[in-house]
């Protein structure tokens, strides 16, 4: 028998197979969908609050805060339940309906405001007061070490080590920073390829911050590779995938799959994962399989 907390991690990776154009290189996602709270955040978020509990920031009657554009808030939002942790969760007033309901059913209270920016002064000026406990993703350890203990020594394993790029939307950049630190210890030649939106493009769960709003837990140093990714190729992607993957996403994992489908046209041969943040079901509401 296992607890909620026990099912996250171990996601499956599958295989890309009509959408891939090149034979000689295999392109896998890593379902991140499959984690309980429906997105990649969940390994991030347990690990955050799991920390915090233990090194006792977190103690009795501490209420939590955090900013978000969804998916860490509806991880947050369920785990901080199972601890029996009050949270307020911020969010872009511009967040799905699905995605507050959701975090509204797990107990949170939510505030919406407007831009990722505004919602981040707002929780670190909250944290301030002391009167919240702020997790703040963007410059928690705890988050990027969730995927280097756990997402990358799954992918290592279940490639049989023998990934050669890894592909992953920037966002927070948790995943990408904790991924490229496991896989570069155990392959230095492992590429690192990260992805964000053009100028001018809006693609839920891929960032480009301004410089006052880099995460302080990126170091542009551990990515090889960045590949900008344009709205329009994110949301045909993410269709696509639905369709001839049966694979049900949101925008941030086309986006993905979309730099993981250039990079194969540019190999010889290899084996690509990209990271396959979060269920479809989540975007519903918008306009992304319209």
């Amino acid at each position: 028998m296992a607890g909620m907390l026990d099912l996250i991690g171990n996601t499956p990776l599958v295989e890309i197979t009509r959408l891939n154009p090149n034979p000689k290189v295999k392109i896998f996602g890593k379902l991140e969908g499959n984690n309980p709270g429906g997105s990649v955040k969940d390994r991030a978020a347990y690990s955050m609050i799991k920390n915090a509990l233990e090194r006792g920031d977190i103690k009795p009657g501490t209420k939590l805060i955090e900013a978000t554009s969804g998916n860490t808030g509806i991880a947050l939002a369920m785990i901080a339940g199972l601890f029996g942790i009050e949270i307020e969760l911020v969010l872009p007033s511009n967040s799905t309906r699905e995605r507050t309901l959701t975090m509204e059913a797990f107990g949170a209270k939510v505030v919406l405001l407007e831009g990722i920016e505004a919602c981040r002064d707002y929780a670190e000026e909250k944290g301030a007061t002391g009167e919240y406990f702020l997790l703040n993703q963007f410059a928690n350890a705890d988050n990027y070490m969730a995927h280097y203990r756990t997402t990358a020594p799954e992918i290592w394993r279940d490639t049989n080590q023998g990934i050669t790029h890894f592909v992953s939307a920037m966002g927070t950049t948790g995943t990408i920073m904790g991924c490229s630190k496991f896989l570069k210890e155990v392959n230095p030649n492992i590429q690192i390829v990260g992805c964000q939106p053009t100028e001018g493009s809006s693609i839920p769960g891929i960032r480009r911050w301004p410089e006052a709003y880099l995460p302080k837990i990126f170091d542009p140093s551990r990515v090889d590779r960045v590949m900008d990714i344009a709205e329009e190729d994110a949301i045909q992607m993410t269709r696509k995938m639905a369709r001839e993957e049966g694979i049900f996403a949101g925008m941030s994992s086309g986006g993905a799959l979309s730099a993981a489908i250039k990079l194969a046209e540019e190999l010889e041969e290899g084996v690509i994962v990209f990271i396959c943040c979060d269920r479809g079901d989540r975007y519903l509401s918008s306009e992304l399989f319209g």
